[in-house]
C-alpha cells in the first residue's frame, strides 16, 4: 500500500468501525514507513522525539512529533498488537503490577493513533485543518472502542439536564460530551477525549463545575489526552524540535480554585507531570484508567 492509498483510507471514517480496523491500519502504515521515508528527523531539544519526512509522493511533508520510546516499529507492532487485544479482553484479571502489560497498553494506543495522525499529515498543506479535525474524531472513537473492549458500555452524545426555575418553570439544558458512561440509568462518568489539551483545558474544568452545579450531583469528570507536544521549527538555526502545549498554570489554578478533575490520563505523559506538585497527584498514564480507576468510578 502506498502513501496515497493510506491517506485516502485514513480520510474515510467508515474504515475504522472497530478495533481490528484500527490495528490493521496501523500495521499497514508501519510497514509502509519501514522503507519508504525520505528521512527520520531527530528533535534537537528532546532526542527521543522524531519526525517522519515523506518522499516525493508525500510532497516531502514532515509529520507530527513521534515519541520513539512509545512508537512501535512494524516488527514489534505485529507482536504486541496481539498482546494489546488480549490485555484489554482480560483487563480485570491481569497482574496490575506487571509494568510490561501497562507499557503495551500505552504504546499500542499511542502507536495506533499516531499511525492515523501521521498518515493524515500526508494530506496537502491546505487541508491541515481538515486533517486535525478528522484525527481528533478518530481518536475519540478509538478510545471509546477501547473502553467497550474492556467490558464497559459507553457512548458519546448529548445529556439533557433538567432545570427548575425560580417560578417552578421546568426546562432542559443540553450538554455534549465525548464520553458518557452510564449504569442503572445513572450517569457515572463524563469524559473529554482530545489529542492534546491545547486550547481545551479551561473548558473541561468549567464543564465539570457547571454540570455538577446544575445537576446538584458530584458526577466524576475525566480527561483523556494522547500527548501535549507539537513541532517547533527554529528557522534561524534550521533545527526542528518540539514544544509543549500543556498549560501547567491553568491546570493548577483550576484544580485548586475551581474543582479538580477526577482523572487526567495521557498516553505520552510529559516529565513535569510526574514530578511537580499538584500535577503528579492528578495526572496519570492511560493504563491507570483502564486497569484501576474506571472500575472505581462505576
Amino acid at each position: 500500500m502506498n502513501l496515497k492509498q493510506l491517506v485516502n483510507k485514513a480520510k474515510d471514517k467508515n474504515n475504522f468501525v472497530d478495533l481490528k480496523a484500527y490495528i490493521a491500519f496501523s500495521g499497514e502504515y508501519l510497514n509502509y514507513i519501514s522503507d519508504n521515508l525520505q528521512a527520520t528527523i531527530v528533535s534537537q531539544n528532546e532526542n527521543h522525539y522524531c519526525f517522519y519526512q515523506y518522499k516525493k509522493e508525500g510532497n516531502y511533508q514532515i509529520t507530527r512529533p513521534i515519541n520513539s520510546n512509545l512508537m512501535y516499529d512494524a516488527k514489534n507492532f505485529a507482536k504486541y498488537s496481539k498482546e494489546f487485544s488480549k490485555v484489554l479482553q482480560t483487563i480485570k484479571t491481569i497482574n496490575k503490577k506487571d509494568e510490561s502489560l501497562r507499557q503495551i497498553i500505552n504504546s499500542a494506543t499511542y502507536t495506533i493513533q499516531q499511525s492515523v495522525g501521521s498518515a493524515l499529515d500526508g494530506l496537502p498543506a491546505g487541508q491541515s485543518n481538515k486533517a486535525r479535525k478528522l484525527n481528533g474524531d478518530l481518536f475519540e472513537h478509538f478510545i471509546r472502542l477501547i473502553i467497550r473492549e474492556i467490558g464497559i458500555t459507553c457512548t458519546a452524545g448529548v445529556i439533557q439536564v433538567p432545570i427548575i426555575g425560580a417560578d417552578e418553570e421546568q426546562f432542559t439544558m443540553s450538554y455534549q460530551h465525548d464520553l458518557i458512561i452510564e449504569k442503572d440509568n445513572e450517569v457515572k462518568v463524563i469524559g473529554s477525549i482530545k489529542t492534546s489539551s491545547k486550547d481545551r483545558i479551561d473548558k473541561i474544568f468549567i464543564d465539570k463545575f457547571l454540570y455538577n452545579k446544575l445537576t446538584e450531583k458530584p458526577t466524576p469528570h475525566i480527561a483523556i489526552f494522547l500527548n501535549d507536544v507539537q513541532r517547533k521549527n527554529t528557522r534561524r538555526l534550521n533545527e526542528d524540535g518540539i514544544s509543549a502545549t500543556f498549560l501547567p498554570g491553568h491546570f493548577k489554578a483550576y484544580t485548586v480554585k475551581l474543582n479538580p478533575l477526577d482523572g487526567v490520563y495521557y498516553c505520552d505523559i510529559r516529565p513535569r507531570m510526574m514530578t511537580e506538585n499538584i500535577l503528579k497527584d492528578h495526572i496519570k498514564t492511560f493504563d491507570n484508567l483502564l486497569i484501576e480507576d474506571i472500575w472505581k468510578f462505576i
